[in-house]
């Protein structure tokens, strides 16, 4: 084997997400929170990763460290083979819109803007001309079901759909890693189940990796890793032969 093909090798065998001793405290009304306390967690590539636990464990803290939103105060966090603590500034900015897909409880779609102008937010922010971006846009939303109601705002959508759309949004640039906060708990159990399973695909048909904090104990069937928190630890990690996994 050529060093070349070793070195792509060893990339492609690496985590896409590398947690090591990772802490992070916030200090307010005259006390300091512990949110993170020396994580550890390796998240493989090309699966779903679920982050469970009580309110307030840390879960949303961690993710936010991992997508490049929060910096830690100590530690080491390696994403998609880059340490995180090198990327300042616009190269921090570009390697989020890249990389990195973002998909919250609340779908945060601009009103004023139409479905299809929405999805097309990453790529436009990412540089890609107006008619490329359309049409990549009007072929995601189809395949979350929704090619018909591109031309409507996303007042007149029900939860679901707009959930849907915001999902869209987050894959349509193909990011590597995409990255979830309480997906489903603002759907009923048949739209989060009909997220999940677009979640699930994508992962599939694309090889992506995503992580999910979730307090919706339905969805955890789904996930092929299940890394349990309290108290900003990490106390347990289950994998596919008891997570689930489902297709």
């Amino acid at each position: 084997m050529s060093a070349l093909h070793a070195a792509r090798a060893a990339d492609a065998a690496a985590p896409a997400v590398r947690c090591r001793e990772l802490t992070k405290s916030f200090t307010g009304a005259g006390a300091t929170v512990h949110a993170l306390r020396g994580i550890d967690l390796d998240v493989p590539r090309g699966g779903m990763t679920m982050l469970v636990g009580p309110s307030g464990c840390g879960k949303t803290t961690l993710i936010s460290v991992i997508a490049g939103i929060l910096t830690p105060d100590g530690g080491e966090c390696v994403v998609l083979g880059t340490e995180l603590s090198t990327l300042h500034g616009q190269r921090l900015l570009d390697f989020r819109g890249r990389s990195i897909g973002f998909i919250f409880q609340q779908f945060h779609l601009v009103p004023t803007l139409t479905v299809i102008e929405n999805v097309t937010i990453p790529l436009i922010i990412n540089g890609t001309p107006s008619p490329r971006a359309r049409a990549a846009a009007a072929e995601i939303i189809a395949e979350v079901g929704l090619g018909d109601r591109g031309r409507e705002l996303p007042g007149v959508l029900s939860g679901g759909e707009q959930q849907r759309v915001a999902i869209a949004r987050a894959l349509v640039h193909s990011p590597a890693l995409v990255v979830c906060d309480e997906p489903t708990s603002a759907l009923d159990h048949e739209s989060g189940q009909m997220i999940m399973a677009l979640l699930r695909r994508f992962v599939s048909l694309r090889q992506a990796t995503i992580i999910i904090v979730t307090h919706d104990d339905r969805i955890l069937p789904f996930a092929d890793r299940i890394a349990r928190m309290d108290d900003g630890r990490i106390v347990g990690i289950d994998t596919e032969a008891t997570a689930g996994g489902q297709r």
